[in-house]
């Protein structure tokens, strides 16, 4: 399926999840995030942690959401990426 239309299907569910996991600003990033009509075996969303955030609440978003699109997914929070591609993976990201 493509991302786009996966993230549009599941668009209350992924903010759910990410609200459960005290977590906020879901983003499609990544190269589904820049061709999203392409098909894609993985996602990678961007999400903005809290004070308090721990790994745990990463980790379990992550599984959350591999259930509910039944591919791999990667959960990146601003902070994890690389000071060098921080500022053009955040131009390039797109809103859930």
């Amino acid at each position: 399926m493509k991302p786009s239309a996966a993230v549009e299907k599941h668009r209350e569910a992924i903010h759910a999840l990410v609200r459960r996991f005290h977590l906020s600003n879901p983003r499609l990033v990544g190269a589904a995030g820049e061709n999203s009509e392409a098909e894609s075996d993985e996602l990678e969303f961007l999400v903005d942690d809290r004070p308090g955030t721990t790994l745990l609440d990463l980790g379990g978003l992550q599984v959350e959401l591999e259930d509910l699109f039944g591919v791999e997914v990667h959960v990146l929070t601003p902070g994890g990426l690389p000071e060098k591609r921080r500022a053009k993976v955040l131009n390039e990201a797109l809103p859930v």
